[in-house]
């Protein structure tokens, strides 16, 4: 009697549980309720089933007990009873599966008006590309990823030269649009959820999937990596933004395209001077008459052309040096250039903003980047190429905690190693973290770092951006700005 007044409890117990508990699921914030409908059910069946099980135990211990002098009756078989368990459990089942096969149906069958969106996942960090102007997202493989091209894009598709490369964990779309969302993973099994939205799927190295939503409430979500993907796994988290169609629309033209970079070395050979002059030149209409990739066009291109020795319309010619780009800006018809008409505008661009466009003209040839500065474009290079390996999904650069130890203020200094030993953290120690990371482990560190082959200059750049933030530190600390 006491087993079955302990099954009715745990009947009681888990319903008053289900009724009463706060945690409930979240409000859909796009189009998928139905996948909260489908789940509904199916608790409702396995609840009914259990309910019942539950309580045919209870009954079965009361009205079958042991009792003195009554024995149980033997029935080999009930064909009756056998019959109506099938027919009851076969319709549970389809109760279960059938709605589930019908909103997975919906789920993966994209509206045509819907747009496309990339998500890309690497130990431990998101990054997403977005189809360009023409809608298509160009090809991809991974004979082309390298640490110039994350994204393993093809240079020669014309269609994937305008796609939109967000390499940063933050996601915006905007409110009420439908959108295709195609997964790849660069290394291991990751799955890309979003939990509000009821957007989950997953993400298997050498294939892409897909599923589509439409957000329908502004706001801010997490994007989760929901399939284990190793000991970084917890860290592997994102941010998604939904946005009015016009805010997206701006933050978007923004953001760089495959073709920029590509041509605009900005990041590698510039620094932050020349990414300003590339926003200067976007925003002055400069790309509409001065190409960066060679083409022909209204006015001389800028490919290859700082160093260059350019024939002038008077017969004359003269070298493409930082002194001809100043003029040519501020006073364009002083020196017209053969073959090209007189139409350009004088600017008045500040002095500070004509160095950045002569910067960001530099970072668009070969001659240019041999004479900027290496201390300045090392580290600027090195950064992005940790940005593409992962990197800093590992290593924060602001000091706080992560899978493994912070870069900032970690040049120079004494780094403590699991044998209790210590070391300095310089050149040659970083080289060789980099090239053999098991080799010194820090203390509090697990050893789950991959090695990684960079070549010599690559190598270097990291190097040098790791010793930037160091110098950055002791800059601010003398009272210095940052820049400065």
């Amino acid at each position: 009697m006491a087993i079955a007044i302990i099954l009715i409890l745990v009947i009681v117990a888990s319903v008053l549980f289900h009724l009463l508990a706060p945690w409930h699921p979240t409000p859909p914030a796009s189009n998928w309720g139905s996948i909260d409908a489908t789940l509904l059910l199916t608790l409702l069946i396995t609840g009914v089933f259990f309910i019942a099980i539950t309580a045919f135990m209870a009954i079965a211990v009361i009205r079958f007990r042991h009792r003195e002098g009554i024995r149980a009756h033997y029935e080999p078989e009930n064909r009756k009873l056998e019959w109506w368990l099938i027919v009851v459990t076969s319709l549970g089942i389809v109760g279960m599966l059938a709605p589930g096969l019908f909103v997975y149906s919906d789920f993966v069958r994209v509206p045509k008006e819907a747009f496309q969106l990339e998500v890309l996942g690497q130990q431990w960090q998101w990054s997403y590309r977005f189809a360009g102007k023409d809608g298509q997202l160009g090809r991809s493989d991974i004979k082309w990823i390298d640490g110039k091209n994350p994204f393993g894009l093809d240079p020669e598709d014309p269609a994937g030269q305008d796609d939109v490369l967000i390499r940063s964990n933050e996601l915006r779309l905007p409110l009420d649009r439908p959108v295709k969302v195609l997964m790849r993973s660069k290394d291991v099994l990751h799955n890309f959820y979003i939990p509000q939205m009821r957007g989950k799927m997953d993400m298997v190295p050498g294939m892409v999937s897909h599923f589509w939503f439409t957000p329908n409430k502004l706001g801010e979500y997490e994007v989760l990596c929901a399939e284990f993907c190793g000991v970084g796994h917890y860290n592997m988290r994102g941010k998604l933004l939904v946005e009015t169609p016009e805010v997206f629309d701006k933050w978007l033209a923004e953001q760089p395209t495959f073709a920029q970079t590509l041509t605009a070395t900005a990041p590698s050979a510039g620094g932050e001077l020349a990414e300003k002059g590339r926003k200067l030149a976007e925003a002055n209409g400069c790309h509409a008459c001065h190409s960066q990739d060679g083409s022909k066009g209204i006015g001389p291109g800028w490919k290859d052309l700082y160093g260059e020795t350019v024939e002038l319309a008077d017969g004359s010619s003269v070298k493409a040096d930082d002194a001809y780009i100043r003029e040519s800006i501020l006073d364009p018809k002083a020196k017209l250039v053969k073959g090209y008409p007189p139409v350009m505008v004088t600017y008045t661009f500040s002095d500070d903003e004509v160095a950045a466009l002569i910067a960001y003209i530099k970072s668009l040839s070969a001659a240019g980047q041999d004479t900027a500065a290496a201390g300045a474009a090392a580290p600027a290079s090195g950064q992005q190429l940790a940005q593409s390996l992962g990197c800093l999904a590992c290593h924060s650069l602001d000091g706080s905690k992560g899978i493994g130890p912070t870069w900032q203020g970690l040049y120079g200094k004494t780094v403590t190693l699991a044998d209790g030993s210590e070391v300095k953290a310089d050149d040659s120690y970083i080289r060789d973290s980099v090239l053999r990371p098991s080799a010194q482990i820090v203390k509090g560190y697990p050893p789950v770092m991959p090695a990684f082959t960079p070549n010599d200059q690559d190598l270097e750049s990291l190097v040098a951006f790791i010793r930037s933030l160091a110098e950055q530190d002791a800059g601010q600390s003398n009272g210095a700005k940052p820049g400065e």
